[in-house]
């Protein structure tokens, strides 16, 4: 049976993500910060992706126990991220350094950490960055810019890991999470103008990002290599009218 890792496996999209792989015959490993029996994981890991990437100890200590806990991997997802809003006058840079820390630096250590399973298990990387990765709006300066520099590791490591390990990215646009509507601060309203302005007249659900990280792991993909796939509905696409 192959292996899955998913990130961030308690929010909407880490939710579908292993579900989706635990339906398609992998077992899947889940990383989150919280702890909950309410998950979709075949085993709940709890873990600080931010400690993981910015206390030496706390790694050094995880990386022991992921030998023992995770001795084989056939897929890792790098979906965990967090989105603070902030403008440039107001940008603190403790905020700045948290979202790079698990946006960023976080799928790089667990790269480098899982290298070695992956390549035996003629394995890839999948990472979930963002629309805002090229299109964004004010107050997303550190998401935005985390998410930039996420598709920018995928390409590298690509290069970098010619064909020892496949590693591709899936860029989503408005995908129907809290961590949407957190952004939205619930405003219905906007929701559904959101709605209205994607071409294809709605926005993303969780499984649509699932369904495409399925088939990134397929060996149908196999030619797939540093590349990040726009899943967005067609709103890149649109010019609109003021």
């Amino acid at each position: 049976m192959k292996k899955a890792l998913i990130t961030g496996v308690l929010g909407g999209i880490g939710s579908a993500l292993a579900q989706s792989f635990r339906e398609n015959g992998y077992y899947v490993y889940g990383l989150d910060i919280r702890d909950t029996d309410d998950h979709q994981a075949d085993q709940l890991i709890q873990f600080d992706l931010h400690r993981f990437s910015t206390d030496d100890a706390y790694r050094s200590e995880w990386k022991l126990k992921f030998y023992a806990l995770i001795p084989e991997l056939h897929v890792l997802v790098n979906n965990a991220a967090v989105q603070l809003l902030d403008g440039l006058d107001d940008l603190k840079l403790s905020e700045w350094n948290h979202t790079m820390a698990v946006n960023l630096t976080g799928p790089l250590l667990l790269s480098q950490h899982f290298l070695d399973q992956l390549e035996e298990g003629n394995g890839c990387i999948i990472n979930i960055g963002s629309i805002h990765q090229q299109l964004t709006k004010r107050r997303f300066i550190s998401y935005a810019t985390s998410k930039s520099a996420l598709i920018g590791l995928t390409r590298a490591l690509a290069v970098d890991l010619e064909g020892r390990v496949r590693v591709n990215a899936i860029s989503p646009a408005a995908i129907e999470t809290d961590m949407l509507l957190a952004g939205f601060d619930g405003n219905q309203s906007a929701l559904d103008e959101l709605r209205r302005i994607h071409p294809v007249q709605r926005i993303g659900c969780p499984n649509d990002v699932a369904k495409m990280a399925l088939f990134l792991a397929s060996e149908s993909s196999g030619f797939i290599h540093g590349a990040n796939l726009t899943l967005d509905g067609g709103i890149s696409s649109v010019l609109k009218d003021l």
